[in-house]
């Protein structure tokens, strides 16, 4: 499957070395970098070091905390010089991300200690183009990256930002380099890959925007779905994460999950919260699988752990379930995973699970 990601370093990349290859002539060491306490030199070279960072994770598979290694550039390395070193280190990001596994995950702190390959690959966008914007500004030249760039990084690591008028000017003000009219400045900030859990048998992918506004429009969100296609609910439930989205009101832990068989990385079926929970501590969940995966007990599986998961969170007393008196098959999956009826009318049926 296309590794998405890879691409959109390489123009990352190139958009960085073509607008501060007009400044390689400035003294770099001797400018602060826009709002940072760095050099523009110091700030090129941590692009570099970023992008060798992530490609070293993600080609060594690093589960459990940053490689021992770091780039040190020469002495005589002139500013063109740190320049082709990000041109290299950009690449080595790209092919890696193009020969990761899709369901690979390596070492990031920030906030679940892990991401994949397009989290890295995000990150790495996101790294090239605000540094460049520090050091642009810092040598006193404009620079505004294609808006594409900047929007494939705000819907992969920064799902509860809000949109704003441009996905450039959104991604400033959310890492405290600008402002946007109605929103207070940001002085504390870290982006936020997707969050993932993991059954007896299947893993627990939270869905990220861009993953979410795919499958609303029946695309496949970058999975391999058993039967080929997704299931008109799990459609309807991104559509719905859209929204959230662009209102402001995603939280990617309360979202989406895409359910996972990792024997075969192809993807069963959806399962996920309606919302936050609400002031009493009590959150709604939902569930759907494609037909060629039922009648194997993924469902009843995913629902035990993501349950389980949600009564642990602090202030959680109570996950829901609704199910119309019909579905006999979802009824069954709830009553297996120990929820109880509370309630019922002549179309559905409400049931609960207590911490």
């Amino acid at each position: 499957m296309h590794a998405v990601g890879a691409e959109q370093v390489e123009e990352a990349v190139a958009d960085c070395v073509a607008a501060l290859g007009t400044v390689t002539d400035r003294d770099w060491t001797g400018v602060r970098a826009g709002r940072l306490d760095w050099d523009c030199r110091k700030t090129a070279a941590h692009i570099a070091d970023d992008l060798i960072a992530y490609a070293g994770r993600l080609a060594g598979r690093s589960a459990s905390g940053y490689l021992p290694f770091t780039i040190s550039l020469d002495e005589d390395t002139d500013n063109a010089g740190v320049l082709r070193t990000i041109e290299a280190t950009g690449a080595l990001l790209a092919a890696a991300i193009r020969t990761t596994p899709r369901a690979v995950r390596a070492f990031h702190p920030y906030p679940f200690r892990h991401a994949n390959r397009e989290g890295f690959a995000a990150m790495g966008v996101a790294e090239v183009l605000l540094h460049t914007h520090d050091v642009a500004e810092g040598t006193g030249i404009a620079y505004e990256p294609p808006a594409e760039l900047a929007s494939f990084a705000l819907t992969r690591i920064f799902p509860q930002v809000r949109p704003g008028p441009t996905p450039w000017r959104t991604l400033l003000w959310a890492t405290g380099r600008g402002d946007l009219p109605g929103r207070e400045p940001v002085t504390g900030w870290h982006w936020s890959n997707n969050p993932v859990l993991r059954s007896e048998r299947l893993t627990l992918e939270g869905v990220t925007p861009a993953t979410a506004a795919d499958l609303s429009l029946a695309g496949d969100g970058g999975y391999e779905w058993v039967g080929g296609a997704t299931a008109e609910g799990t459609r309807e439930g991104a559509g719905i994460m859209v929204k959230q989205y662009e209102e402001g009101l995603f939280h990617p832990e309360w979202g989406m999950y895409v359910l996972v068989r990792r024997d075969d990385d192809r993807a069963v079926g959806a399962m996920g919260f309606h919302g936050v929970p609400d002031g009493d501590g009590r959150v709604e969940i939902g569930y759907d699988l494609v037909v060629g995966a039922r009648g194997h007990g993924y469902a009843t599986e995913a629902l035990r752990t993501l349950s389980r998961w949600a009564l642990e969170q602090d202030g959680v007393r109570t996950v829901a379930a609704v199910v119309d008196h019909g579905n006999v098959p979802s009824q069954q999956v709830v009553d297996r995973a120990g929820f109880t009826r509370v309630f019922e009318d002549v179309e559905q049926i409400s049931y609960e699970l207590r911490g």
